[in-house]
């Protein structure tokens, strides 16, 4: 178990997302108080049992968010509070989309300008490693000061190098900024089902049979919720990349095969004959309303330059992602005790399996 500071109150916007959830079953589990934000009528099931103080509110409403940062009930003073902005929408959609703009933009501008009206402790914010450029010949990719949308592509990267750049900001005046940027978000507890828990899950479920060529890199949430953690405990400012390991798709299908017992060989794809068939995944989602696995902007990241160093993290806080094999292994089981798995002989041998070792 960790060990955080002493009597410090956590406000974690964003927590019934994947790694909200996460970070906050962490800090309760170090036994840190947590106050979060979660949108009017948005189901907080997930929520209610961690012994967390839940404010309703909207990012995108500056009034509404007033509440979360009331401390009159509480021995708690501004000191004591470090906000973890981790709210925000994930696309890899190549259209620009003005109300992700907006939420991942306008939303940190207004969670930032109240920190700083009432002159918190440390304000963190949940960046993305599309927030920095892309280096050429997959030259490794380190920490950055400056963000710029122009140097960036996708909408969804736009977005966060603009909310990025406000953020730097603040830090250059003088204010307790930590900006922490992960890399392709995977592990349990996806409770929204995101794009990499939605492929696992397919895969084992025996809907899924075909890949494509690729790499990413991949990290556990919970190491990026446990890098965060350390990071606020230890009042680390500045600028942080949370990457975990460089895997090729071919590599990650292999290593789902194996944990489920799956005889079929996956077959490959071409990325140009998927691009012909773009149009028709982006009109298969919309009418089962579940967002594509493949769009033009997911073909470009998978052949994009990946090599995110955390050896910054790795020097300060001792940062240190787990094996993939884990974390693929860990969101198998995960997805069983949520139902979600359909097969029985996959589920009893990914049970089996997992006994063994």
């Amino acid at each position: 178990m960790l060990k955080g500071c002493d009597y410090m109150l956590y406000i974690v916007t964003g927590a019934s997302g994947h790694l909200g959830n996460n970070l906050v079953r962490l800090l309760k589990m170090n036994k840190e108080d947590v106050r979060v934000l979660v949108l009017p009528n948005e189901n907080s099931d997930i929520l209610n049992n961690l012994g967390v103080d839940i404010v309703y509110g909207n990012v995108l409403n500056k009034d509404s968010l007033y509440a979360l940062f009331d401390l009159s009930k509480s021995t708690y003073t501004y000191d004591d509070v470090i906000v973890i902005h981790t709210a925000g929408i994930i696309s890899i959609s190549s259209r620009k989309d003005q109300f992700m703009e907006k939420v991942n933009v306008l939303g940190t501008k207004n969670m930032l300008d109240l920190s700083m009206a009432y002159n918190i402790k440390q304000f963190i914010y949940i960046s993305s490693v599309h927030a920095i450029p892309e280096k050429p010949n997959h030259e490794l990719i380190t920490e950055v000061t400056e963000f710029d949308p122009a140097l960036v592509k996708g909408s969804y990267a736009k977005t966060k190098a603009i909310a990025s750049n406000l953020v730097m900001d603040a830090y250059k005046q003088g204010f307790p900024i930590t900006i922490v940027h992960p890399s392709g978000i995977i592990g349990p507890y996806d409770y929204k089902k995101g794009y990499m828990t939605q492929m696992i899950m397919m895969y084992l479920n025996k809907e899924l049979s075909t890949r494509i060529e690729g790499q990413y890199d991949f990290v556990d949430v919970r190491d990026v919720s446990e890098g965060i953690y350390k990071l606020a405990s230890n009042y680390h400012l500045g600028t942080y990349i949370l990457s975990g390991h460089l895997i090729s798709l071919k590599k990650l299908f292999l290593i789902l095969k194996t944990l489920s017992g799956r005889k079929r060989k996956t077959a490959v794809v071409s990325s140009w004959f998927v691009k012909i068939f773009i149009p028709l995944f982006s009109l298969i989602g919309r009418i089962y309303k579940k967002p594509p696995l493949f769009t033009n902007y997911s073909l470009y990241t998978l052949k994009s330059n990946s090599n995110f160093s955390h050896q910054k993290a790795s020097f300060t806080i001792n940062y240190h992602p787990r094996p993939i094999d884990e974390t693929i292994k860990d969101t198998a089981l995960w997805l069983i005790s949520e139902k979600k798995l359909k097969k029985p002989s996959i589920i009893s041998f990914i049970l089996k399996k997992s006994n063994e070792n």
